[in-house]
């Protein structure tokens, strides 16, 4: 889109905020790059410049705007709709892969070459992996400057740089302020010991009650909760156990974390934007979907409906066998006893929480004698838990295409639980699951058809045959469509 001069000029002149994080807009007058939607007076057309990322922008010499942030725009919707090798590396790039495993790491998980990797990456965005990652340490070292009462060498340590020389310099690069001027500028006051309190920004609209209600309904206890107008869950990090509590407001998520170490600040970050969807276009998805005549209704009595995903592809998988041709409560009463017997403990003074969810390592040692379900779906569970432990990828980089072989070749792995994980693990805006009881419901109820006329229909909602899903399952009275009460 950046190519494209003249659209550019139009959003950024209409202060379009739907385009935060599709493009941004470089001043050439001022060296200061802002988001599309900017509340100041637009610059002069001769001076507009755009970049695809805003590492691209830094890079080029240009400084965060201080008034629109544009550093904190939702993330481009791009990387979650695609499944090619960009929008691979950037979702792995924003779970922090590269501050942890360096560029190499970043390949290896992709399974091209680090020249490959950086060939196209650089060519789409305009910056290769270390400069976007270099820009969302920036954004993690505002984050917790502005939230916290860290000292900066330590703060500087959990952004994830090397000296305090190196964060002195990138922060006032990118901010054209020092560290100690972004801490006295903030108007946000310092969270208690041990928690920090973000914004997660959103496209709007966003309808929660879905998305709430659906991840509270199905939630697995000790592991996720419902307290106080929030949903609270436990993360499992790459530096050590987290808890966040999420809380659906006007423009944004309040977002409340507890983290073991810091440095997983940008990991556990992305991971909720991804189980809440937040960088949906729904605009986009709703014109499509409304184009139906049968779905139009639904569009727009609920506009913004977004997919309900995971923060960990691996725990969905496990609780989408346990969820098996059960109901929603037994899968529940399933998934609690297995955090019990081989979840790891966490304390959580704030809450009810317990415990992490069971990794698969810490899986593969459990009696199949002592899971209370028919021995074919014993027989699935410790297939796929083999399959976790010997490599199968459902994170945020795994190839869409070849995991759902991968998932299919395993027994008692159907188009409905493939799908599932499709959806909510992988994060496929196209899976469907037309053999679902919700959607036949829904197809009775509407009119649709059998299955094949289900299937045939949805053809004209792809690529948001997920989204559609979300439309289907409202018309049915269940509480995964519903707020909890406060």
């Amino acid at each position: 889109m950046h190519e494209d001069f003249e659209r550019c000029v139009r959003i950024v002149q209409a202060k379009d905020a739907r385009f935060d994080g599709w493009f941004y807009c470089a001043v050439l007058t001022t060296r200061i790059y802002c988001r599309p939607s900017c509340p100041v007076v637009p610059p002069k057309r001769p001076n507009m410049s755009f970049y695809p990322s805003a590492a691209a922008a830094q890079q080029a010499g240009f400084r965060a705007c201080k008034r629109c942030r544009p550093d904190a725009s939702p993330g481009s919707p791009l990387w979650n709709e695609r499944a090619d090798l960009v929008a691979r590396a950037m979702r792995l790039i924003a779970d922090g892969v590269v501050d942890t495993e360096g560029v190499r790491g970043l390949a290896a998980r992709l399974g091209y070459s680090v020249r490959q990797v950086e060939r196209q990456v650089f060519a789409e965005l305009g910056a290769g992996p270390l400069a976007l990652a270099r820009a969302q340490r920036a954004q993690t070292a505002r984050i917790l400057i502005e939230t916290t009462a860290l000292p900066m060498t330590e703060l500087a340590q959990a952004a994830g740089f090397g000296s305090i020389r190196t964060f002195n310099d990138t922060v006032r690069e990118v901010f054209a302020l020092s560290p100690t001027e972004l801490r006295q500028r903030a108007k946000v006051k310092p969270a208690a010991a041990g928690a920090l309190v973000l914004r997660l920004p959103y496209r709007k609209p966003l309808c929660p009650d879905n998305l709430f209600g659906h991840l509270v309904a199905t939630g697995v206890p000790g592991v996720e909760e419902w307290r106080d107008g929030a949903y609270r869950r436990t993360l499992r990090l790459p530096h050590g156990p987290g808890v966040v509590a999420l809380r659906p407001e006007d423009g944004h998520i309040a977002c409340r974390l507890s983290l073991a170490d810091l440095r997983d600040l940008p990991a556990a970050t992305s991971r909720c934007r991804r189980l809440l969807d937040l960088d949906a276009d729904p605009v986009a998805v709703d014109d499509q979907l409304a184009t139906d005549p049968l779905l139009a209704p639904l569009v727009a009595a609920a506009p913004g409906r977004r997919v309900p995903r995971t923060v960990d592809g691996a725990e969905f998988a496990v609780r989408a066998v346990l969820g098996q041709q059960v109901s929603t409560a037994a899968a529940r009463t399933h998934a609690a006893r297995l955090v019990v017997a081989h979840g790891e403990p966490v304390e959580d003074p704030e809450g009810g929480l317990t415990h992490l969810f069971p990794s698969p390592e810490a899986l593969s040692s459990l009696d199949p004698e002592t899971l209370a379900m028919p021995r074919s779906r014993r027989r699935t569970l410790l297939a796929l838990v083999a399959a976790l432990t010997d490599g199968l990828d459902l994170g945020a980089g795994s190839d869409w295409d070849a995991t759902r072989a991968a998932l299919t070749a395993l027994p008692g792995f159907g188009p409905w639980t493939v799908e599932s994980i499709a959806m909510r693990a992988l994060g496929d805006p196209d899976a469907f699951l037309p053999t679902d009881l919700g959607i036949k419901y829904a197809a009775e109820t509407l009119g649709l058809g059998g299955q094949a006329a289900v299937v045939a229909r949805s053809a004209a909602w792809r690529p948001w045959r997920a989204y559609a899903t979300q439309h289907l399952w409202a018309t049915g009275d269940h509480a995964i469509n519903r707020m909890p009460a406060a």
